[in-house]
């Protein structure tokens, strides 16, 4: 370029810059925060559920758990922007879904955010909405991926993550943040106990039901192969959320800031009251059992973060140390329970139950001060002469179960006839795990060049006589100090080959 045109060129960057006019409805401080809040919740799937996973796993699953939560995020991601996001929160298509459509034109992704359906616009522009909506859509599929680890078919998820984006996601975001028919109904979800957490937790178990269980030998003697490696993930799980409940009234609001306490209150009091429970019926306090509490806790926080003031916040918290801790060392060792379905990080108990409880207990805490600020009518739960809201929330819940029971089996059905995928890892992939799977080790034990699974991950070879009679005695001792979760963790005679 010559002297000239570049000296052309600077000053029209100069005019530009003198002249910019930012629009009048942006607000900096509003698109900071958001920007950060979606941030946050980034990093609760990469790298925070992406260690956890890896840590409570046996090391030969390490590098495939973690590699499904970094498919499943670029996946999202881009289905998102192509067609997805538009299905979720565009003009209305059907009572529960929208138009789908692209979101990658300059045009959008410059004028400002709104949601048309829900009558919701943000000081901020689009491109900072469908990032945000985004992270959220992400770790709804990752937290899924938790109940299918050790035993799912690499590809078989490729294919599940866009299908399921497509079928359910889109469904639960429209019908209840979107202006579908749940949000016309008045179901309260401040921030996705049940389009993240009910969804996820009802599609992770039925996935596993259809995927079946792990080796034998992997199921019945299945301990985290790096706890404190597990506790990075769960530390980054917690923060992060202040972004994942403090970014859902799309301001910098002070609802934002009563949601982000709620959410911390909230989750320490389930850390405690699982430690507790631990305690009094198993004489030892286990970290494992500490990680599921948190996890419960900042699920059953979520549909109420910012509609609950702060007493509620422990309410729900004691609720959620407790009933999804019954639900797992109860229900969780039955042995129809464990045969139907090997949930690896008992989704069904920390995500389904803990959404549960949170949703319905929202419907009875929520306060008309809390809900007014997050722009919706100044009508709270039972606790402000609004019995019907409870009513509202037990409908909101059974649809996306329903939804999800469905349409995960459907997918798990279309992936397995139609596509000829199998579901699962054929025995040699099954007994070696990433060596044999992505010809990756997660850690350098033992000298660089030539490895010999054998001697470190056993040979590929079946003792199915040793295998008989596993669910026998199923073990009634302490559930979380041996493995991720009670379901998962417990011994289970396989029922069911793919």
């Amino acid at each position: 370029m010559s002297q000239g045109l570049m000296a052309s060129a600077r000053a029209q960057r100069r005019w530009d810059a003198d002249t910019l006019v930012a629009p009048d409805w942006l607000v900096n401080g509003d698109n900071a925060w958001q920007l950060t809040a979606a941030t946050l919740v980034g990093l609760q799937s990469v790298p925070g559920l992406m260690v956890m996973y890896a840590g409570l796993v046996k090391k030969k699953w390490a590098i495939n758990s973690a590699f499904m939560v970094l498919y499943a995020f670029a996946a999202v991601l881009i289905c998102w922007v192509i067609y997805a996001y538009k299905a979720a929160f565009g003009k209305q298509m059907l009572p529960f879904v929208g138009v789908p459509g692209p979101a990658v034109a300059m045009n959008y992704e410059l004028e400002q955010a709104c949601l048309p359906e829900a009558g919701i616009c943000a000081f901020y522009p689009m491109s900072t909405m469908v990032y945000f909506q985004f992270v959220f859509a992400a770790i709804t599929l990752v937290l899924i991926a938790g109940a299918a680890l050790a035993r799912m078919n690499f590809l078989a998820w490729m294919a599940f993550v866009p299908l399921w984006l497509t079928l359910s996601y889109t469904v639960g975001a429209f019908s209840i943040w979107g202006g579908g028919f749940l949000f016309d109904l008045g179901v309260l979800d401040y921030s996705g106990g049940y389009v993240i957490h009910v969804s996820s937790g009802t599609a992770g178990w039925v996935l596993a039901y259809w995927v079946g269980p792990r080796h034998p030998r992997d199921r019945t003697e299945f301990h985290p192969n790096n706890v404190l490696l597990a506790l990075v993930g769960v530390g980054l799980l917690w923060l992060g959320w202040n972004g994942f409940n403090g970014g859902d009234p799309y301001t910098a609001s002070p609802d934002a800031g009563a949601a982000v306490l709620n959410t911390n209150v909230c989750t320490a009091m389930s850390m405690l009251t699982w430690t507790v429970m631990d305690l009094v019926f198993f004489k030892k306090p286990a970290v494992i059992g500490a990680i599921q509490g948190i996890i419960t806790g900042l699920v059953a926080i979520t549909p109420a973060a910012g509609f609950v003031a702060g007493w509620g916040a422990i309410i729900i918290g004691v609720c959620s140390g407790s009933i999804p801790w019954l639900s797992m060392n109860i229900l969780g060792k039955q042995k129809w329970f464990l045969e139907f379905s090997d949930d690896v990080v008992g989704d069904f108990h920390t995500h389904l139950v803990g959404g549960i409880v949170g949703g319905f207990l929202t419907g009875l805490f929520a306060t008309s001060e809390g809900v007014a600020a997050f722009a919706l009518a100044p009508v709270g739960g039972a606790i402000d002469g609004n019995g019907r809201q409870v009513w509202v929330q037990i409908v909101g819940f059974l649809f996306v179960i329903g939804w999800n029971i469905f349409w995960t089996s459907a997918i798990c059905l279309f992936i397995k006839y139609v596509l000829r995928i199998p579901l699962r890892y054929n025995e040699d992939q099954l007994l070696i795990g990433d060596g044999e799977v992505h010809g990756e080790l997660p850690y350098a034990f033992f000298h660089d060049g030539r490895h010999d699974y054998d001697q470190h991950y056993g040979k590929p070879q079946m003792d199915l006589e040793r295998q008989e009679g596993i669910l026998e005695g199923v073990d009634a001792g302490h559930s979380s100090s041996e493995g991720p979760s009670g379901s998962g963790s417990g011994n289970g005679k396989e029922t069911k080959q793919q």
